[in-house]
Formats: structure tokens, sequence, C-alpha cells
């Protein structure tokens, strides 16, 4: 590693909402970062962004911070046609890269990951994996408590139809699915631990703005397993996942957007009471699952752990999207691939 530090010293890629709300006060409240550099397309948004956060450098292009060989990771929040373009740059000057999600526009795209250095680490930036709410309820749902695990339903939302917002362009990897419909995805790969087979799509899409505004899918984990899931750029706000088994049912009450630094609740429920009158509640302590994400990528660069997901995952995500997708097209099963 660069330097042969111990605290890996970040670089950020725009000035990005996420990044200066979320990623950098997650470094800094990390056990093994600090955000040496941030770059924006244009020098006085860095300066203020580095001012207001207390960052040592800023740059005016990102081509100048990837050139900084004080810098051993890359965080990009770019916007998602830019992901794997930065990715790939990133990686070539010697970085190693967190990205966002989702990581590409397509599994084709994604896989170009695949050729890069396996010195430099890669990892799509999927902070929920890393919070103590998804780490516990796995492990109710590894010890059997649920029985057996059948069906998991997601429900996902949040109103946005400003056509001027990143997330509301089609051609950049716009709308529902590419933004938040890879959470309950990656719920379900996480929970079933196993991978789903072919995916059904129903998808609509904004008459002006061309995004698919509102989807519901369907994977197929086979033996009895599923999951089914709706997501919206243009409803109420709401977010749930819940993971029903043979004796159990269990609640992911905040699953993407959990408070940083406070607790957070799963619930268990049994059934024995309609209308939840048999609901437990499991209260979480407090965390930041942004700075877990940072310690488990920081650790992985120091050696400590082995990564947990990579580009592969990556890929695999991609590879689930595509087919929802591609289901829209035929109104039909759509195969995994």
């Amino acid at each position: 590693m660069a330097g042969q530090t111990k605290t890996i010293r970040w670089g950020i890629l725009s000035t990005a909402r996420i990044g200066v709300e979320k990623f950098i006060p997650a470094i800094g409240r990390s056990q093994t970062g600090t955000t040496v550099a941030i770059a924006s397309r244009g020098l006085e948004r860095a300066k203020a962004a580095a001012a207001d956060l207390g960052i040592p450098k800023a740059y005016g292009s990102y081509e100048e911070l990837l050139a900084d060989p004080d810098i051993d990771a890359i965080y990009n929040p770019l916007p998602n046609h830019l992901h794997v373009p930065l990715t790939i740059q990133a990686v070539e000057a010697g970085k190693h890269v967190l990205c966002e999600k989702p990581v590409a526009l397509n599994a084709e795209e994604a896989r170009q990951l695949l050729t890069l250095p396996k010195d430099r680490l890669v990892a799509e930036g999927f902070m929920v994996r890393a919070h103590p709410q998804w780490i516990r309820a796995r492990e109710i749902v590894r010890s059997g408590e649920l029985g057996e695990l059948r069906a998991i339903q997601s429900f996902f939302s949040y109103y946005n139809a400003d056509p001027g917002n990143i997330r509301n362009m089609a051609d950049i990897g716009g709308g529902a699915l590419l933004d938040i419909g890879c959470y309950p995805m990656v719920a379900a790969r996480y929970f079933f631990e196993a991978e789903p087979s072919r995916a059904l799509s129903m998808i609509d899409r904004d008459p002006v703005m061309k995004t698919d505004r509102l989807s519901s899918g369907i994977l197929d984990f086979g033996e009895g397993r599923r999951l089914d899931f709706t997501v919206s750029t243009q409803m109420v706000p709401y977010q749930r996942v819940n993971l029903y088994g043979t004796k159990k049912r269990l609640e992911i009450v905040i699953p993407f957007n959990a408070p940083q630094q406070q607790e957070t609740v799963i619930r268990l429920d049994d059934g024995s009471i309609l209308g939840d009158g048999a609901v437990i509640s499991e209260t979480i302590a407090p965390s930041d699952q942004y700075a877990e994400l940072v310690d488990t990528f920081g650790r992985s660069i120091l050696g400590d752990i082995k990564l947990p997901y990579g580009p592969e995952d990556a890929v695999q995500n991609m590879a689930i999207l595509d087919a929802l997708f591609a289901s829209e097209k035929t109104d039909g099963w759509a195969a995994i691939g």
C-alpha cells in the first residue's frame, strides 16, 4: 500500500450529496480512514467542500486527484454512467476503489472491472450489508428460528419528479430499478445466501422522462424461494424488508437508509396473534453503516480481512438488473446470466 501507512487515505470524486453528507463524515468516524482530498469539475466547488469538511486538498479535476500519490483509496459517487470509466482510471492510477451503486449501466460494462489488476481492490458500495441490523437478521435466519426461509418481500420508494435530477435522466442510468431496485435484490441474495436463476418484472415509465418510475419484480431462487419487490421514484417515501419463514417472520423496519449513529429495530412475529399482536422487537445499538463499510473496505486493503464482496459480486448484481429490464421487453420471465 502507498506509503505503508496504517490509515487509509481517501480521495473523493465529486461533491455529490451522498459523499458530502454521508460518506465523508463516516470516514471521519471510521477506525481506518481519513479524507485527504476532494475533486470537482470546478475548483471553487471543491475548495468550498474541502473548507466545510476540513479536507486538506481540493482539486479542480478528477484526473488531478487520481494523480495524487498520497491517496490510497477512491470513493466514486459520480453519476451512474461514469462509475466504470472513472473506476478504471482510478485503478490504473494505482488506487483502490469503492464505487457507489449501481456499479455500471449493465453487466457487460461491469465486466470490464474483472480485467483490472488484482492488487487493487474494487467493490460496489452497498453499505447495508455492513449494518449490524442486517448482520443480526442473517444470524437469526441461519439459526433456524424462522424455520425455512421461503419468501422475501420489500418495498422502497421516494418522490422525485425533477427532470433535472440525475435520477430522472434515462440516458445516464436514471430510474427506480438502477437507483433503488438494486437494494431488495441484494437483500434477497444476502439472506437466502443463494443466487436467482430468472426474473420477472412489471414496469411503468414516466411518459416524459422515460425512466422507470414504478417497478415491481420477482426473482426465483429455486427450491420454492422467491423475492418479490416494488420500488418507485414517484411515490410516498417508505421502505421495508420482510423475511417469511415456515415458523416466523422477521421485519427490518428501516432496512436501507438506516439513520446514522441511531438505534434501529428488527421485529420477530410467530403469527400467533394477527395484527402484529405477537411481535417481539429487538433494538440494534446505534451504528453508522457507512463507517462500517469504510472499515470493511479499509481492513481489506490492509490485509486484515478478505474483501467480502468484489467485482464479481457487482457483475452479478448488474446481471440481475439486466434480466429485469429484459423481462420488461418480452413481458415474461428472463434468465439471469
